[in-house]
């Protein structure tokens, strides 16, 4: 047997009239940038999440610069955001003029630790960047309660984790703003590069339109980007988005599986979920000192896995200027070396779950050479 790390084909499949039907219509319209169909997929994931405004933009990195724009960050501004996420988290922290500082995570859940962000705060932090990492939430009422305390913005990242919530409330209503990404593989992903940010705030959320479009087409109130969300991936998204509830559910219960399968093996630590939470499993990550290992054997047997993240930002040569040692980060330095995520996809069939399952036993039953 063979089985992907994700199938994004067979998702089309199993909704093909529905998305052809969608880009035909796209077609038929000329409806190429904005029109309607990013109009009508902003006001529905504003209301899936039960936020005020969505501001859809071309990925979900410019979604981070463009809220961390609108929120003022200045040259000199310090941002703390977690040690082990996608390079998009921090880099774009630069770009918008800030100094990024690294926080590390927690041991079980992999996301940002608020006892270390305390930490960090100087005088010159300005926000938080929280990752909801690999589909579970931050712990977001310490997050925020420090936040309040010392006067600073939050921003969610939310890239991965499409309808997961934190004791009942919805990812991504917690901050001043919240990203997306609806990259193809993402739990909510179009057929090519599409994200948003999310807001309360009115002006905010007016200021962000905006700047992500000239600055206003025809008025150019200020000096802009050119980010939208074209009107293809919009009416995919639109066409998606009432299948989501389904598929995270299908999510859930492939995740409970791989659980049950993994049980028994003390070699294996499966993912932990934080109490009050729903962890959406955008990554279904294990942990073992024998990744490598382990990464070989399944790929000799056709399964596919993948490193998410081979290696925690501060140690990545784009960082070196700041000079961090791994015992500054000791958790994210630590999951560097032992992460692996395993296939995990809504259509993903029974046979294929054990087959992943029996295999990783059978590597860890096997005498070591």
């Amino acid at each position: 047997m063979k089985v992907p790390f994700v199938d994004l084909h067979a998702q089309y499949v199993s909704i093909k009239p529905e998305v052809d039907a969608a880009i035909a219509a796209v077609i038929h319209e000329s409806g190429f940038v904005r029109s309607r169909f990013v109009d009508e997929f902003e006001a529905s994931w504003a209301q899936t999440l039960g936020v005020k405004h969505c501001v859809s933009c071309a990925n979900g990195t410019d979604a981070l610069y463009i809220a961390m724009r609108g929120l003022g960050l200045k040259p000199g501004d310090e941002v703390i955001t977690t040690a082990h996420s996608w390079i998009a988290t921090s880099e774009t922290i630069t770009q918008a003029g800030g100094k990024v500082v690294f926080c590390d995570t927690e041991e079980e859940t992999f996301t940002i630790d608020p006892a270390q962000i305390a930490a960090k705060i100087s005088p010159r932090t300005v926000g938080i960047i929280p990752v909801h990492l690999y589909g579970q939430s931050a712990d977001m009422d310490a997050v925020m309660a420090l936040a309040r305390r010392n006067n600073l913005w939050v921003i969610e990242d939310c890239a991965q984790s499409h309808l997961a919530t934190y004791k009942g409330q919805m990812l991504g209503t917690f901050g001043h703003a919240a990203t997306f990404s609806f990259y193809p593989g993402k739990n909510l992903g179009a057929m090519g590069d599409a994200g948003c940010l999310v807001t309360n705030d009115s002006m905010l959320a007016e200021w962000c339109a905006l700047f992500a479009r000239h600055g206003g087409k025809g008025d150019h109130v200020m000096e802009g980007i050119n980010s939208r969300l074209d009107g293809m991936q919009a009416a995919i998204l639109s066409t998606k988005l009432p299948h989501l509830a389904t598929w995270t559910v299908q999510r859930q219960d492939h995740a409970a599986e791989y659980g049950r399968g993994l049980a028994t093996l003390p070699a294996v630590r499966r993912p932990v979920v934080r109490p009050d939470c729903s962890h959406v499993y955008h990554l279904y990550v294990i942990r073992t000192t024998r990744r490598d290992e382990l990464k070989i054997h399944l790929q000799a047997n056709n399964i596919a896995t993948v490193l998410n993240y081979p290696r925690a930002l501060p140690f990545y040569p784009a960082y070196r200027y700041l000079g961090h040692r791994p015992e500054e980060f000791p958790n994210a330095f630590q999951h560097q070396q032992e992460i692996l995520s395993l296939p995990l996809y809504p259509e993903m069939r029974a046979d294929a779950l054990a087959y992943v399952i029996d295999s990783i036993r059978e590597f860890f039953a096997s005498p070591r050479v």
